[in-house]
C-alpha cells in the first residue's frame, strides 16, 4: 500500500507533466490509444466514483452557513464560462464542431483538481471544495440547458438525452462512492490516499484516446483549439476573481472562485461530447485540450498567488 501511495502522491504532483507527455505519445502512435475510447464514460464514472469516496456533509455546510460567496461563485461559473465560449467562438470564427464543444467545455461543472490548485494558492480551501461539489451537483440542469440555448445554434442538442447522461455517468458513481464510504468507512479510511492514482490514470487515458482518435484534425485544427482553450481559460481565471472583488469578497475567496471558474470538468466534456456529438469527433477536442491546459495554468496561478500573501 505504501508503494501505491508514493505512486500516487507522484501522480498527483506531476499530473501536468504525464497529461502532456501521453498528449504527445498518442499523438504520434494514435493506433496505440484509439482503443480506449470506449471506455471514456466507464472511466469518467470512475473519477467521480473516487470523488464520492472523499464527499462528506461539511462540503455542503458552507452553503448554509456562509452562502454569499458559495452563491456568487456559482452564479459566475455557469454565466461568465459558457458566454465567454460563445464570444470566443465569434472571434476566432470557430467551425461549427469545435464552437460546439468550445461552449460545452464552458457548461460543464469545476473539474475536482481546482481544490488542490486553490490549497497551493492559498486560497479559502473549504469554499473550492463546496462550489465543486454544488456546481457537480446542479450539472445535469445547468450543462443541458446551456448547451441547449448557446451550442445549438451551431448543432442540434438533445437536452433530456444530456440530462441523463449526467446522471448516470456523474451522480450515480458519485452517490454509489457516498454509500460505500459509509457502509465500509474502516476500508475507504485506508485506501483513499491511492484515490487520486486511479483519477490520473483515467484522467490520462481518457486524454490518449481523444488525442489518439483525433490526430488527424489536432494536425489541422491544433493550434485554433489551443488558441481557444487559452483564452476560455484565461478569461475564466480573471472574470473570476473580479467578480468575487467586485462583490468585496476577502482575497482567499477570490483565489477560490477565480480557479473554481477557470477550471472545468474537462472529462465530462470529453464524455459528453464522444456520446452525444459522435459524428463530429472535433467537438472533443476543446475538453481534451483543456484536460492539459488547465494543470498547466492551475499549477502557474497557484504559485504566482502562493508567494503574494493575503493582506489581512
Amino acid at each position: 500500500m505504501k508503494i501505491l501511495e508514493s505512486i500516487s502522491q507522484f501522480a498527483g504532483k506531476y499530473f501536468a507533466v504525464l497529461v502532456l507527455l501521453i498528449a504527445v505519445i498518442a499523438y504520434l502512435t494514435p493506433s496505440t490509444f484509439v482503443g480506449f475510447a470506449p471506455y471514456i464514460t466507464l472511466l469518467l464514472g470512475i473519477v467521480m466514483f473516487g470523488m464520492g469516496l472523499t464527499l462528506k456533509g461539511a462540503d455542503f455546510k458552507l452553503i448554509l452557513t456562509h452562502p454569499k460567496p458559495v452563491i456568487i461563485g456559482l452564479i459566475a461559473q455557469f454565466t461568465v464560462m459558457p458566454l465567454t465560449a460563445v464570444a470566443i467562438a465569434y472571434m476566432l470564427n470557430l467551425p461549427p464542431q469545435l464552437a460546439a464543444g468550445l461552449v460545452l467545455l464552458g457548461s460543464v461543472p469545476g473539474g475536482t483538481a481546482s481544490n488542490v490548485m486553490v490549497y497551493l494558492a492559498k486560497g479559502n480551501v473549504p469554499l473550492s471544495i463546496t462550489m465543486t461539489s454544488c456546481s457537480t451537483i446542479l450539472a445535469p440542469i445547468m450543462t443541458p440547458a446551456l448547451l441547449y440555448f448557446l451550442a445549438g445554434q451551431w448543432m442540434p442538442v438533445d437536452p433530456i438525452a444530456m440530462f441523463k447522461s449526467i446522471i448516470l455517468v456523474i451522480i450515480v458513481p458519485i452517490v454509489l462512492g457516498i454509500i460505500i464510504q459509509k457502509l465500509m468507512p474502516t476500508v475507504v479510511e485506508k485506501s483513499i490516499s491511492v484515490v487520486p492514482l486511479i483519477s490520473v490514470v483515467a484522467i490520462i487515458i481518457i486524454v490518449s484516446a481523444v488525442v489518439g482518435g483525433n490526430q488527424q484534425n489536432i494536425a489541422s485544427a491544433g493550434i485554433l483549439v489551443f488558441l481557444a482553450v487559452f483564452l476560455h481559460n484565461g478569461a475564466g481565471l480573471l472574470l473570476g476573481y473580479f467578480a468575487a472583488k467586485l462583490m468585496k469578497l476577502s482575497v482567499q475567496d477570490r483565489r477560490a472562485i477565480s480557479i473554481e471558474v477557470g477550471m472545468q470538468n474537462s472529462g465530462l466534456g470529453v464524455s459528453l461530447a464522444k456520446a452525444h456529438f459522435a459524428a463530429e469527433p472535433m467537438t472533443a477536442l476543446p475538453s481534451a485540450f483543456a484536460a492539459v491546459w488547465h494543470n498547466i495554468s492551475g499549477p502557474i496561478i497557484a504559485t504566482i498567488w502562493a508567494n503574494r500573501q493575503p493582506k489581512k
